[in-house]
């Protein structure tokens, strides 16, 4: 199991470790490759992992649920931890709350339970963005209005690629084909510029990231079993959202950071701490759950 889930996280650190690299040796501006990724890669990423498969919205609304019931619940007991450790919660709080759902959530699902566990995972995964991309925002930008979240390009294409989904619209195969290659470019980008920006992290400070790094999965789990045993999830499902809350802090954290100025390069270190921590936790709760 170990085995198995190094292997889904070495891509991750691999990526990284060559964008500090890279980083460090010649210094790239990275704002315009971050904010091509934040209004073309990533809503084509979304666009294209929804519309190309059926759901069935009754089937999965507790699911959903749980996963919302997860993810304010840790932001919600991130907020004091934030006050013990001294740190701004706009700094703190988000990377608690919304975890790796996409390209760790997602991969790992299928490795524990099998294709037929992708829909639930991409629901997973769907209830994270939403909520990122509103009261992700909203946190970091108390301008942002939310009646005019359709406006951004990655809830605009959730809504789109949900309604395709819904009403069994077919989408034109080669469009479908450009979108996801398009939607390809974004995790690889997003990690990418993650160890770029690890080039100016203070190593000196790396008590609250340390913190963060095991804080957030026992908070996770913790709030998951309870979810799910108030919600009367079946056994696959209630294994899923346990994992779901182990997961650990999502990359946008660090793209949100950069792009609202919210010291981005501590939650950078929140961010890859975290993911780094994940080796040890992933496999302790999937060893309990599965």
């Amino acid at each position: 199991m170990i085995l198995r889930i190094t292997a889904i996280l070495f891509p991750i650190f691999a990526i990284v470790a060559l964008g500090y690299w890279y980083g460090r040796r010649h210094d790239p501006e990275m704002a315009v490759a971050n904010r091509l990724n934040m209004d073309i890669f990533v809503p084509a990423l979304v666009f294209a992992a929804l519309a190309g498969r059926t759901f069935a919205p009754a089937e999965y609304l507790p699911l959903a649920t749980g996963a919302f019931v997860v993810l304010a619940g840790c932001g919600l007991l991130a907020w004091p931890a934030a006050r013990l450790l001294g740190l701004p919660w706009k700094t703190f709080v988000p990377p608690m709350m919304f975890n790796n759902s996409g390209n760790i959530g997602i991969p790992l699902a299928v490795l524990a339970w099998g294709e037929a566990a992708l829909p639930a995972a991409v629901i997973l995964f769907m209830v994270g963005n939403l909520l990122h991309f509103s009261l992700g925002a909203r946190m970091l930008d108390a301008n942002a209005r939310l009646l005019t979240l359709w406006r951004i390009p990655a809830v605009a294409a959730t809504a789109a690629g949900l309604a395709v989904s819904l009403l069994g619209l077919h989408v034109w195969g080669p469009l479908l084909t450009a979108l996801k290659m398009l939607g390809d470019i974004a995790i690889p980008l997003l990690l990418f510029a993650l160890g770029v920006r690890m080039k100016n992290i203070r190593f000196t400070d790396l008590g609250a990231p340390l913190v963060g790094a095991f804080l957030r999965p026992a908070l996770g789990v913790a709030i998951a079993w309870s979810a799910a045993q108030l919600l009367g999830l079946g056994a696959r499902d209630s294994a899923m959202l346990i994992v779901f809350g182990a997961l650990p802090p999502a990359v946008l954290n660090f793209l949100f950071a950069e792009r609202y100025r919210q010291e981005p390069e501590r939650v950078a270190s929140i961010v890859l701490l975290g993911n780094l921590a994940a080796v040890l936790v992933l496999p302790l709760v999937l060893a309990a759950v599965l």
